[in-house]
């Protein structure tokens, strides 16, 4: 398997430098040796020659450019307007002719003006915020950017940034009352302080947090940092997963894959003008807490040591984890909003993340008088350096191997939120389940599909499997699940549908393109470079995998799937490979049946997906007052809704988890709080109406009676 991929990597990265060459990219061909044009030539080479699908470069390209580009930008339409907006407008269309003949223009006249605005800004919100705010004024704000047009004077302009820092002080103004009320209920002598005092404090703590973001963050802003945004514009327009790595990004994107992280353990994205956490590092102190999720939205960071939280919204990503991480033992303060629009306050403890608590772990489950066990998987994570002895396959081989000695007679895969990880990892698990037989499928543009299979007639486990996905399982995740599903050899339970990522990226050094360079490092890019596919022939690509059981869940009615991206990649099939169902199966429809039978009649599950919908609605609520009163009415009002789903949380199973006998051994020695980490995820999945069905599942399965029927091999 090794050797297959070996080759494929091989084979692209021969492909790209002997292009490369026989282009003859040294900084010495261009008469202005410009760093920006070099990189552009590069960049627009590379994915003509090397993404999967390219685009053509023509007027549409450049008028999608051009949008996408100033939307990134001022994405709230508070710094340019109309009359900018119609200057950069006579390069719409002639965007992709700039790109082939390698000039920058249209990135020069707004990068000049951008930067001319941002200085009237700063001036604009320091008037704005030397001036008291009236709370008793009914007026409304809405959050919604794309209700938004360019403003066409100064006077416009000053009243957006009025209304959308009034809207960012009134959560101070409401937090220093609270915190008033609080101090005067655990002292009934404190003197509370007057309401023009607490608005002022609020106002003062927006100017200090916005001076901080505009002095450290923004002014900290180099050229080549203003022009990888623009690059990075260019390279998404061929599809979500394209994205190009400047140098500084990319020392970031090295210390991420270096094995250890200090912060609070969890991954982040911008999207907007929010930074939303994407994926908790299991075993990490914001995982432990047991009060950040994923979707969350992180809008203020306060450090132990300082007065005010400094306000996140609109800051570049990089520069908002500056705030989030921190040395181990330090404590940190993030102002989150919630899905259901909720805000609340969580201090995280830094810590030192190790990466190794991502890896594979499990737990022995009595259920009456049978024995399963749970196998969760965070990511299929592997070491190419030393993939003999890294690598999720192995790790998932050794957790079976140590539950089949406990009596396991049956295993759950856990794979929600596995944002997916190496292939060939994928096609070693998968086949520690089958005899042997094709796991995936990979095509690459203009190349016969390569079938990737499993050559190890052994299988580690043979008995009944039950997988556990949600919205946010994705790639290998779904290679698994649909290599699983298409064999007939376990049930999916989950969602209505996975992520639905169905291609392939490599990561390219640019600076590896030149024969010589002397314009410094030119970063790297992250390319789609092949799509793969179902062994029954179908692409996981927008459509995911549908599951068996379907079960409402947090996401059920929420855009997080690869369709709901920017210029995702289109659905399409290719030819079935041929392969032999699982042969010692058991009757699936009937168990199918029971378990879906048992999910409409669960009170549990009724219940988040009340919480889901409801959830969902607020989502779509973009507008609030700016009326204190209003404002505090619907906060409460939100707050006595959401308790109606407390129960949710308060679930528990009569099912009890424990370490199997090879873990109990480590605790005796342990330096890790090891054994603290598991009791914690013991209690998790006590708690989890998945996991109890799951467990459901597999007691049906065995003691179904297995129904004796021919293999058939397919052929398509």
């Amino acid at each position: 398997m090794r050797k297959i991929m070996k080759r494929n990597y091989k084979v692209l990265s021969l492909l790209l430098l002997l292009a490369f060459g026989s282009c003859s990219f040294t900084t010495k061909k261009f008469s202005n040796p410009d760093k920006d044009k070099l990189l552009v030539q590069i960049i627009t080479f590379v994915l003509e020659q090397g993404h999967f699908d390219p685009i053509a470069m023509n007027d549409e390209f450049s008028s999608e450019l051009f949008s996408d580009y100033i939307e990134v930008l001022d994405p709230v339409k508070r710094y340019f307007y109309e009359s900018d907006y119609r200057d950069f407008e006579k390069y719409k269309f002639f965007l992709d002719n700039q790109l082939k003949a390698t000039e920058i223009t249209f990135f020069n006249v707004v990068h000049e003006r951008m930067l001319k605005r941002i200085e009237e800004a700063k001036k604009i919100y320091k008037e704005v915020l030397s001036e008291p705010f009236d709370y008793s004024i009914d007026e409304t704000f809405d959050t919604n950017n794309d209700n938004r047009v360019f403003v066409k004077n100064k006077r416009e302009m000053k009243e957006r940034w009025r209304k959308q820092l009034k809207f960012s002080t009134l959560s101070n103004y409401d937090d220093i009352i609270e915190q008033e009320k609080d101090a005067k209920e655990k002292d009934p002598s404190y003197v509370m302080k007057t309401k023009d005092q607490i608005e002022k404090e609020a106002r003062e703590a927006t100017l200090s947090s916005i001076d901080i973001y505009f002095n450290d963050n923004i002014d900290d802003l180099q050229r080549e940092d203003w022009f990888a945004i623009y690059v990075n514009t260019i390279v998404e327009e061929f599809d979500p997963h394209t994205y190009y790595l400047a140098p500084r990004g990319k020392e970031d994107f090295d210390q991420r894959m270096s094995g250890k992280l200090e912060g609070i353990g969890a991954r982040l994205q911008k999207r907007m003008d929010y930074i939303k956490i994407v994926e908790l590092i299991s075993g990490g102190p914001a995982w432990r807490s047991g009060k950040l999720e994923v979707e969350d939205v992180i809008l203020k960071v306060k450090q132990e040591d300082e007065e005010f939280p400094v306000n996140i919204v609109g800051m570049r990503i990089n520069d908002a984890i500056k705030y989030i991480k921190g040395p181990k033992g330090t404590k940190v303060t993030l102002t989150i909003k919630k899905v259901d629009g909720t805000i609340k306050d969580i201090e995280i403890t830094r810590d030192v993340v190790e990466l190794v608590e991502t890896f594979a772990k499990s737990s022995i489950v009595n259920k009456g008088n049978k024995k399963f066990g749970v196998i969760n998987l965070p990511a299929f994570y592997v070491d190419f350096k030393d993939y003999k002895n890294v690598n999720a396959a192995k790790d998932v081989k050794s957790e079976i191997e140590r539950l089949k000695s406990e009596g396991m007679e049956g295993l759950v895969l856990d794979l929600r939120n596995n944002g997916g990880g190496s292939l060939p990892a994928v096609v070693d698990m998968a086949g520690l389940f089958i005899k042997e037989g094709p796991v995936v499928q990979v095509r690459s543009t203009g190349e016969a599909k390569e079938v990737l299979k499993d050559m190890d007639k052994s299988i580690a486990w043979d008995g009944p499997l039950v997988i556990l996905v949600n919205e946010i399982s994705a790639s290998a995740s779904e290679i698994m699940a649909a290599a699983m599903q298409d064999y007939k050899r376990a049930i999916i339970i989950g969602s209505k549908q996975t992520y639905g990522k169905g291609t392939v990226q490599n990561v390219i050094n640019l600076n590896n393109m030149l024969r010589s360079n002397t314009s410094g490092d030119l970063g790297a890019l992250a390319l789609t470079t092949q799509k793969y596919y179902r062994i029954n022939g179908g692409s996981v690509q927008l459509e995911g995998v549908k599951s068996d059981v379907k079960v409402p869940g947090r996401f059920s009615f929420i855009d997080v799937g690869e369709k709901d991206k920017d210029n995702p990649l289109p659905w399409d099939e290719i030819d079935a490979a041929e392969y032999t169902p699982w042969e010692s199966y058991f009757d699936y429809n009937e168990t199918v049946r029971r378990s879906k039978e048992r999910m409409v009649n669960n009170e549990q599950l009724k219940l988040i997906e009340e919480n889901a919908k409801w959830v969902k609605s607020k989502i779509d609520e973009t507008v609030f007052s700016l009326n204190y009163k209003t404002y505090k009415a619907k906060l409460d009002l939100n707050e006595e809704e959401s308790k109606k789903f407390d129960d949710i949380s308060n679930y528990q199973t009569n099912l009890t988890f424990q370490s199997h006998g090879y873990e109990k051994s480590l605790f005796e020695n342990d330096t890790t709080d090891l054994r603290e980490k598991r009791e914690r995820w013991h209690k998790i999945l006590s708690q989890d109406v998945y996991i109890e069905e799951a467990l459901n599942v597999l007691e049906d399965l065995k003691i179904s009676y297995p129904i004796k029927k021919v293999a058939s091999t397919v052929r398509k």
